[in-house]
């Protein structure tokens, strides 16, 4: 009987080895995963990169892992946050490495990797330090940089909605980076908000199909901001 939901943060964590890609899922602190980040930090794992929007705000989610001292280098759009305290004193400390990447480039890195394509050309970055030791092409007299997929070995998610098999759903713009983290990594794991019974979700709102879920730990609190 497939039965994916985990009875504690611990066995959700299970497994997970230093030096991990860790994709992290939310835009903000719409959809980011604050739970999983707490159990990650608990669980010990270390040496990680780090896959998400943004490099935390403030104490919490990344930026507590960031403190923890367990993340070796980041992979992000936006390194400077509102309060990006955390990332710059590690940064500046030469504790943690940066990787800079457009956004779209970012979510279609990890959506290759999800559909099983290895790399994929783009006009973002073209001419820009991004682009730097990158393959150029010109195809219709118009310059593309290629990039390579981007797959995790562990994805850390929140959904709306989880059923048993892992089917789920998502909240408004909570959605976001989570679908494609989840399809792009060996071991995704999920804290859901509600609990469902099999056969509970209508098949039209499930965007991530359980095939691409490994775990799915019960997280409730309360209602999201709808933004």
């Amino acid at each position: 009987m497939i039965h994916k939901i985990v009875q504690s943060m611990a066995e959700a964590m299970a497994g997970i080895r230093d030096g991990s890609v860790v994709l992290l899922g939310g835009f903000g602190s719409i959809g980011l995963p604050y739970a999983l980040v707490e159990g990650l930090i608990e669980q010990g794992a270390k040496d990680l990169t780090v896959v998400a929007n943004n490099a935390g705000v403030g104490r919490v989610g990344l930026a507590r892992l960031l403190d923890a001292g367990r993340v070796r280098k980041i992979i992000c759009s936006y390194p400077r946050t509102a309060d990006p305290a955390a990332f710059l004193k590690a940064y500046r400390a030469g504790r943690v490495e940066l990787e800079v990447m457009p956004q779209g480039t970012m979510a279609e890195r990890m959506r290759a990797a999800g559909a099983g394509i290895p790399a994929f050309y783009t006009p973002t970055s073209v001419g820009t330090k991004l682009a730097e030791g990158k393959e150029v092409r010109e195809f219709a007299g118009r310059q593309y940089v290629l990039e390579e997929a981007l797959p995790g070995d562990v994805a850390l998610i929140e959904c709306w909605e989880a059923d048993r098999w892992g089917n789920l759903t998502y909240q408004s713009s909570a959605r976001n980076f989570n679908p494609v983290m989840a399809m792009a990594a060996k071991l995704t794991i999920a804290q859901a908000q509600h609990i469902v019974a099999l056969g509970a979700l209508d098949p039209e709102r499930v965007v991530t199909p359980g095939i691409f879920v490994t775990r799915v730990v019960h997280v409730p609190y309360g209602e999201p901001t709808i933004t």
